[in-house]
């Protein structure tokens, strides 16, 4: 009985120590170097520091409902009514999203690009994948719509993270922008995690994420259940344009796919042919930017107002 009981302590001690590292590594997962991204996309002609200095723009500072500041960044080059929120994907910080600014600025459009929390310059102790992000994206539309008037016309580009969490935050709290532009976004945090697991530990996740799960919500105080843009996709009655690369592996554009199915009214999808996870825009810029023009004419009928 008693080698029993040590063998049963023995298992249980081993499924919580990896909960618990499991648990870490999704709370306080390791951010990519800031320098590496700034070099990294300075050298890909991403992002051009004289170019970029020469945009009218504002450093912001946005109070979370958590406490912390979110600090953000308005490109205004235009007179226009015409705005994108970029939202950055896990471990990246806005320098990743100038890129898709830039695509936007040079159709007409001003932009805001903010760090998420816990990442570049915001607050915040850890990462959520899309459950607190999604009300600090909230308070961010909150403030451009106070900031720029009752006549604001709004889209949303998100990226991974950034991706699920504008489509939790447009299902789940308000449908609250004009369109939206969903690149390479999971599905189901808890079926990606599943995914991950068997892919990068080499275990089956039936049991370690319950037990994480359990962890999760007294660490952290939310469920990795109610991430979940899937569940709620069909609440976005707004236009959703979908982006996902075929041979991404680390998100699967299934899950993609899933989603676009799943949506119901306006919608498009496009799955590029280069590229890896998070790869679209950068190994496919020619139909990257076709396709965004597509979606534009066919969902953003206005004319622009613009200098």
């Amino acid at each position: 009985m008693r080698k029993a009981f040590r063998a049963l302590f023995i298992v249980l001690f081993f499924w919580l120590s990896l909960a618990l590292y499991f648990t870490n590594r999704l709370m306080y997962m390791k951010k990519k170097d800031e320098e590496l991204i700034l070099r990294r996309e300075k050298e890909a002609g991403r992002y051009k520091p004289d170019e970029f200095e020469t945009v009218p723009k504002q450093e912001v500072d946005i109070p979370s409902p958590f406490g912390y500041m979110i600090k953000g960044v308005l490109l205004e080059p235009h007179s226009t009514n015409r705005y994108i929120i970029i939202s950055h994907g896990v471990t990246e910080t806005k320098i990743n999203s100038i890129k898709y600014a830039n695509l936007f600025l040079e159709r007409g459009f001003n932009a805001f690009i903010y760090d998420h929390r816990r990442h570049g310059e915001s607050g915040g102790k850890t990462t959520s994948f899309g459950h607190y992000e999604k009300f600090d994206l909230k308070t961010i539309v909150d403030w451009m719509k106070k900031e720029k008037g009752p006549n604001l016309k709004l889209g949303i580009h998100g990226e991974s993270m950034g991706a699920a969490t504008m489509l939790l935050y447009a299902g789940l709290l308000e449908d609250g922008a004009d369109f939206y532009i969903a690149d390479c976004p999971f599905s189901d945090f808890k079926e990606q995690l599943a995914y991950l697991i068997k892919k990068d530990f080499k275990l089956l996740p039936g049991l370690l994420l319950p037990i994480g799960d359990i962890l999760l919500r007294f660490r952290d105080k939310y469920s990795i259940q109610n991430v979940s843009p899937i569940s709620v996709i069909e609440n976005i009655k707004h236009p959703v344009l979908f982006i996902h690369s075929k041979k991404d592996d680390f998100i699967l554009p299934t899950m993609t796919k899933d989603l676009f199915e799943q949506k119901k009214g306006p919608k498009m999808l496009y799955l590029a042919e280069n590229g890896r996870h998070a790869q679209s825009f950068n190994e496919n810029p020619a139909d990257y930017e076709r396709v965004i023009d597509e979606f534009l004419e066919k969902y953003v009928h206005q004319p622009l107002s613009v200098n």
